[in-house]
C-alpha cells in the first residue's frame, strides 16, 4: 500500500504533483498494490490537462481531499 500526497487530482484518480514530489511519488504510485491519494485540490474529471498528469487514474484506488496543509519552511539564521 502506498499513500501519495498530490497537489491536484480529479475524481477519476489522475494526479498532478508539485516540485520535489514529482521525483518519488509517480513511480511509487505505480508500484503499489493499493494507492491512496490525498490531494490539496480535488476537481471534476476532465478539468485537468492530459499533458500534465503525472500519475494516471488507473493506478489510484482511493482519492480524497485533505483539509489542513501546513507548509513548514525552515529558515537558517546565521549570527555574525
Amino acid at each position: 500500500m502506498f499513500s501519495s500526497s498530490a497537489w491536484k487530482g480529479d475524481r477519476a484518480g489522475n494526479l498532478i504533483y508539485k516540485e520535489t514530489a514529482r521525483n518519488f511519488n509517480p513511480p511509487m504510485a505505480t508500484a503499489g498494490k493499493i494507492t491512496i491519494a490525498e490531494v490539496e485540490e480535488l476537481v471534476a474529471p476532465g478539468d485537468l490537462d492530459p499533458n500534465v498528469i503525472h500519475t494516471p487514474g488507473i493506478f489510484v484506488q482511493r482519492i480524497f481531499q485533505g483539509e489542513i496543509f501546513e507548509k513548514k519552511i525552515e529558515q537558517r539564521i546565521i549570527k555574525t
